[in-house]
């Protein structure tokens, strides 16, 4: 193979290299060479020697930063041992502050919603009570091949073993990482309101006023206090008229199902269409005392078709966002309200163009630092016509 043609490989090659601007996925930018590398562990202004962890030879790679050269003051040392070059790869910016945490979340959404939704927000994302560590309650353990339990490493299927995990209270996992597991299995861990600690078991939670029995695996949010964040900034923003129609597209157990019933009352309809038939058995319980919610099992695209039409709808998609289908779906639709929740800022700038483009105008946006140490948070859109 001549020069000309070798594919280029940096894989294990440490640089030093000035760090730029955050970018989606809890990486930073930097470039060497010619190359975009996107740099975990690093800051905005840093100076850091980095070692490329994954390179298919285009005009990027990824790096981990080993050393650092010129810190920015935003650096703090991680709390968790774990959290590092080679580590655990749930934690992104457990080296920063929570304050410049919650600014670098809010420097990507404006960057994603400009970027790929042509829109200019000042949004900033929010801090949610209750502090930046000890508030996740489900984790997902996996399992090594010698049957210690521990957290995968960042895009990866390797099982790091730990000690704990300091996102979750105490005394939620370290007797369990003492155990010995089945090897390649996983364990579902939660904790419910009451402090009760479950593994492999349903749990109970309070919500939107009510109580909900969830099954085993079904969806809930794991910070405590997001659920009733987003219930109430759905009820502020949906609107639903008295005697209207509204969809809950997604819904889970009908969280916000419960939200919408209140608003269009007996003599109203709300449907909620969920793929998961134990969470909508789970639904069914809990709401039953409003007769004015119907949950439809199947999945969303295949079901909005044969649905009344709505004045209202909530969405609450997967990571990847509602997409062009959907998007052409609802616009038929035609509700003149829509509340679309949102855990990716790529997915959600994406989908504002493409609703924008089909007459829908942003009107309000809301974030929360709902997963603090990481790259993620939650948003919340209202569109309307």
């Amino acid at each position: 193979m001549t020069p000309s043609t070798e594919v280029l490989n940096w894989t294990d090659r440490v640089l030093e290299v000035e760090v730029g601007a955050v970018a989606h996925g809890g990486h930073c930018v930097a470039r060497h060479e010619g190359r975009v590398l996107f740099v975990r562990h690093a800051l905005p202004g840093e100076r850091v020697r980095a070692v490329v962890t994954s390179d298919q030879g285009g005009s990027f790679c990824l790096a981990d930063a080993i050393s650092v050269l010129e810190a920015s003051p935003d650096r703090v040392p991680a709390p968790c041992t774990w959290a590092r070059a080679g580590g655990c790869g749930g934690c992104d910016f457990q080296h920063v502050a929570p304050a410049a945490q919650r600014s670098l979340k809010t420097a990507v959404l404006r960057e994603q919603l400009s970027r790929l939704g042509g829109v200019e927000s000042e949004v900033v994302v929010e801090e949610l009570p209750g502090g930046p560590l000890g508030w996740r309650q489900r984790i997902r353990l996996a399992v090594d091949e010698d049957g210690r339990a521990g957290l995968r490493a960042h895009h990866s299927h390797d099982v790091v073993p730990i000690a704990d995990c300091l996102l979750a209270p105490s005394e939620m996992l370290p007797d369990l990482l003492e155990q010995s597991w089945e090897p390649g299995s996983e364990i579902d861990v939660a904790v419910d309101d009451s402090g009760w600690r479950h593994v492999g078991t349903g749990t109970h939670q309070h919500a939107a006023g009510r109580d909900w029995a969830l099954s085993p695996g079904a969806f809930w949010q794991v910070h405590p206090a997001l659920a009733d964040t987003l219930v109430g900034v759905v009820e502020e923003w949906a609107q639903a008229p008295r005697g209207g129609t509204a969809w809950d597209l997604y819904g889970g157990v009908g969280l916000f199902a419960a939200v919408l019933a209140g608003q269009v009352g007996t003599d109203g309809s709300v449907t909620v269409v969920e793929s998961s038939r134990d969470a909508v058995l789970d639904g069914e319980r809990a709401l039953r005392d409003l007769p004015q919610v119907r949950f439809r099992v199947g999945r969303v695209e295949h079901a909005v078709g044969s649905l009344p039409t709505p004045d209202v709808v909530v969405a609450d998609p997967p990571r990847k966002g509602l997409g062009k289908q959907m998007i052409e779906a609802l616009v038929a639709a035609a509700p003149q309200r829509l509340v679309y929740v949102a855990c990716d800022p790529a997915a959600l700038g994406r989908d504002v163009g493409l609703l924008t483009a089909r007459g829908y105008r942003l009107r309000a946006l809301r974030s929360f630092d709902a997963f603090p140490m990481t790259h993620h948070m939650e948003s919340v859109a209202l569109f309307t016509l």
